[in-house]
């Protein structure tokens, strides 16, 4: 990948914006690009950089078209021999290799309440280069120096969350307040606006408090029912440190199905009700 290709990646992985890349793994004989050579095209079907043009460049973007859609890569062999069944219009009489490589935007998690939970989970999440936020309306749980590696640390009142931040910039929000009326004034003003993962942490009489001050609010229950709670996968988790432990694997596992690598919760849904074994 040539350097002007190298930034233009690398500003996308910033930006949070996912991508698809395609680069020339082998060639045999005569082609028009050389290993190495990189494409790469954006969700809104922009294309950067080239694999050798013509008919061969068409199917690579038709490719990295589909790896955008369904979330996987894929490894293509395309002969440049006209004459040859199957072969691409083109009488530069070698073949090449393209490997077609999905890069999803990393995750971003914006967490609600600067207590022990958020703490620990922000220690772990830089090592694995996810993004985190911090909310609350205490200033002195969302110091610089409580939050040292937060992208923001935002002092704001619960319903005005989403005039500070845009929904759109994260991929999940994670409630680990301490007041139940302050989380359910987050869950209301959010579930129309933020369309990623919510999770709340909650007894289940707080949830049950919590859920029926939505429903009597007018939430519905398609809405109500994307609230997670209790968050993180089940380690039997108890202190903040193996909370955190547990939400990281939460959200590693979602970062694993957006690439398709492990089932959703809804393709699991739908494999089990038809008899299916999920890989």
């Amino acid at each position: 990948m040539d350097r002007a290709l190298t930034k233009l990646a690398l500003r996308l992985m910033e930006q949070r914006i996912p991508f698809a890349r395609a680069t020339v793994v082998k060639m045999v004989g005569s082609v028009p690009a050389k290993e190495g050579a990189t494409m790469l095209r954006t969700p809104t079907g922009d294309c950067f950089g080239t694999v050798g043009g013509a008919a061969l460049e068409e199917r690579v973007k038709d490719a990295a078209a589909r790896a955008l859609e369904t979330h996987r890569g894929e490894l293509l062999h395309f002969d440049l021999q006209a004459w040859k069944e199957g072969g691409l219009p083109s009488l530069c009489g070698g073949s090449v290799d393209v490997a077609v490589e999905y890069v999803p935007a990393r995750p971003n998690l914006l967490l609600w309440g600067g207590g022990h939970v958020a703490l620990a989970l922000a220690r772990l999440l830089p090592a694995l280069e996810f993004d985190h936020s911090v909310a609350d309306d205490r200033p002195e749980w969302v110091s610089l120096d409580r939050f040292p590696e937060a992208e923001r640390r935002e002092v704001v009142a619960a319903e005005a969350l989403w005039d500070r931040f845009e929904p759109s910039a994260f991929s999940h929000l994670y409630l680990l307040g301490y007041d139940a009326r302050k989380d359910t004034e987050v869950l209301y003003h959010s579930l129309d606006k933020f369309s990623g993962r919510v999770g709340l942490i909650a007894s289940a009489a707080k949830r049950e408090h919590v859920f029926a001050e939505l429903r009597r609010r007018g939430v519905s229950e398609s809405e109500v029912g994307r609230i997670r709670s209790p968050i993180g996968v089940d380690i039997g988790a108890e202190t903040p440190a193996e909370i955190a432990v547990s939400v990281v694997g939460e959200v590693v596992r979602d970062h694993r199905a957006d690439l398709g690598r492990v089932p959703s919760a809804e393709r699991r849904a739908r494999e089990e009700a038809h008899g299916i074994a999920a890989p």
